[in-house]
């Protein structure tokens, strides 16, 4: 996820938390499985941002900021539980990952009868009473489930990651490939009307509601991971009143309609996001969320994590959103065994330096192998890692796909002194490049203060073998629209190399959630996460036989040959693994755990399942 999302996200690690006896890639800091009382209802959660959701249309939101508000506001057909858990190998784990019945009545399997045509085709009821909060409320129906996969390819603002389901369901990549050329003709203008008579006069073969409660999907070839991709945020529903709207339009935005437990009554953009409780919803049909507080208020521009923690621990603000918790007070934090503090255990590729394939900038200098493999050679991933807290909790990482996930194979293509980085391989490869006295290049990242010290931390590594980097801070709202948008690339002054960082998007079955979301060509489009336009026959190649394949194991094979594939080509510069480290304010709490519970398909906490203490 990216941005989150997946999903890319902006967040951060801890402090020395071996020399305070934490367990590198452990559960939590204190016991996870403490009571916290009776839930009461009421109040107002106060969430504080640096920048807030990039998105608040489903289709191109991508980033654990978008993820976290939408659990609010949107259902999907299934879901993933928020659960407590002690690590990433245990019971509560597994149940956390694991997609369950959300708006469908029950999880599809063979046994039920939900997955029939030899593993091609899934079949969803959706429960009676899901409801719209329009006037008057209505039922949500199979036919806005469709909708929605049909706003994939819309020409303003698409998918966040169409490979996924172009992949699987039969005939979506050809409906979205017939949406693009329709809109590439000048006589064709992407307006509210003209998107919606299109998506609304042609069909996706693979998606039929044979009545209003039921949606049937039909694959083109089996996908075992297929339920996993239906728990993700874009197979939201989507109402007509969208029909009215420019996808990711701030007319859509302040005009969103709900079916999950909270509703959005005031937008300020940059500024402000209020949402209160929907009375369209009933508790009854929603097993995820049980909507404790009345309101939840999200403040934007808060920058600074020490000014996030402070006003956290005032009990001004009670969750964080965005922006990690700040490092320097860390130790203090384990040291006190604070009870409203937790390290999660998770798995991620986060922060990595992707390399724009296709800047013009410096003489098309990231075009050429040898100077993307000095910078291979030349990142001091120890300082990185002691950004995040140091290398017990932040653990450097060689390769694209993390520990812990299918297709993982510890291995060093670069051999980098430890980590520490080599500064002579990565002058001799600049030289050779054409670079003998060095090269200047664009470094964009998002601009909250972590973010911040870890670009100073590449740039003073980097710098010692002459690559020298001009940084480009953006708020984290804007930074992963620039970086996404494929078709700027190219063009002189964009960005060179960027921050961003990669969290699966679901767990357990999960190779694609890597190598196909970031690295399959050509995909160099509006929203893409394929930041740096990577475009490798032989990878996309390995993708198919991955996908394609009938064991794990075997799947797991080609992962682990497409990630040596893109190392081999210097894609990307992983950095580090990082678990979770979640504070809030003394009055949250949620079942299971002392304070908030992290929900790793999320990236962060779940405001629908925190109660306030009165």
């Amino acid at each position: 996820m990216r941005s989150l999302p997946r999903r890319s996200a902006t967040v951060a690690v801890v402090a020395t938390a071996a020399a305070l006896g934490l367990a590198a890639c452990g559960g939590s800091s204190t016991s996870s499985t403490s009571s916290s009382g009776k839930p009461v209802r009421g109040g107002t959660l106060h969430i504080v941002a640096a920048s807030g959701p990039d998105h608040i249309d489903t289709v191109p939101a991508y980033y654990t900021a978008d993820y976290m508000l939408e659990h609010a506001y949107t259902r999907q057909l299934l879901q993933y539980p928020t659960v407590a858990y002690t690590g990433t190998s245990g019971a509560g784990w597994k149940k956390t990952t694991t997609p369950a019945a959300d708006m469908a009545t029950e999880v599809p399997s063979t046994s039920n009868g939900g997955i029939t045509n030899g593993g091609k085709t899934y079949t969803f009821h959706i429960k009676k009473g899901v409801m719209w909060d329009s006037s008057p409320a209505r039922q949500v129906t199979a036919a806005d489930f469709i909708r929605e996969f049909k706003t994939f390819a819309n020409p303003v603002s698409p998918v966040g990651n169409p490979g996924y389901y172009e992949s699987t369901i039969a005939g979506l990549k050809t409906y979205d490939q017939a949406e693009t050329k329709y809109f590439a003709s000048k006589s064709h203008k992407p307006t509210a009307s003209n998107i919606a008579n299109f998506q609304n006069s042609h069909n996706i073969s693979g998606l039929s509601a044979p009545d209003p409660s039921t949606l049937k999907i039909t694959l083109a070839q089996p996908a075992s991971d297929f339920l996993y991709m239906m728990a993700m945020p874009f197979a939201s529903a989507r109402p007509v009143e969208y029909d009215k709207y420019v996808p990711n339009s701030l007319q859509l935005d302040k005009n969103t309609l709900s079916d999950g437990p909270y509703k959005i009554t005031s937008y300020v953009p940059n500024k402000s996001i209020t949402l209160d409780r929907n009375p369209a919803w009933k508790a009854a049909t929603d097993p995820m969320r049980k909507a404790y507080v009345n309101s939840i208020v999200v403040t934007e521009g808060v920058s600074s994590a020490a000014t996030q923690l402070a006003d956290m621990q005032a009990g001004t603000q009670d969750l964080p959103m965005d922006t990690p918790i700040n490092p320097p007070s860390i130790p203090s934090l384990l040291s006190q065994h604070a009870p409203n503090f937790h390290v999660w255990g998770w798995s991620t590729t986060f922060p990595y330096i992707t390399l724009n394939l296709h800047s013009p900038d410096a003489g098309g200098a990231m075009k050429k192998l040898g100077v993307r493999q000095a910078i291979e050679y030349g990142v001091d991933k120890i300082a990185a890692a002691k950004v995040y807290g140091g290398t017990e909790v932040a653990k450097p990482l060689n390769t694209v796909i993390p520990p812990g996930n299918t297709g993982f194979v510890n291995s060093v293509m670069y051999a980098n002194n430890n980590n520490t980085g080599n500064t002579a391989k990565c002058k001799s490869l600049l030289s050779s490049a054409g670079y003998p006295h060095g090269v200047t290049l664009t470094y964009m990242y998002p601009n909250d203060s972590v973010n911040t010290d870890e670009f100073t931390a590449i740039q003073a590594s980097l710098k010692k073998c002459g690559v020298n980097l001009k940084g480009k801070p953006e708020p984290g709202s804007s930074f992963f629209t620039d970086l996404g948008n494929g078709p700027a690339s190219s063009k002189s002054g964009a960005w060179d190399l960027g921050q961003p960082g990669w969290i699966p998007d679901w767990f357990g079955n999960n190779g694609r959630t890597v190598i196909q979301a970031l690295f399959q060509g050509p995909n160099c489009v509006v929203n893409t996460v394929n930041y740096g336009c990577y475009n490798n026959a032989t990878v996309n190649s390995l993708i198919n036989k991955a996908e394609s394949a009938t064991s794990l194991s075997a799947a797991g094979t080609f992962w682990h040959q497409a990630d040596q594939q893109i190392m081999k080509d210097a894609a990307i510069v992983p950095l580090v693994d990082q678990n979770f480290p979640l504070y809030a304010s003394k009055r949250v709490h949620e079942a299971g755990s002392t304070s908030a519970v992290f929900a790793p398909n999320i990236g962060d906490a779940d405001p629908t399942n925190v109660w306030l203490s009165k």
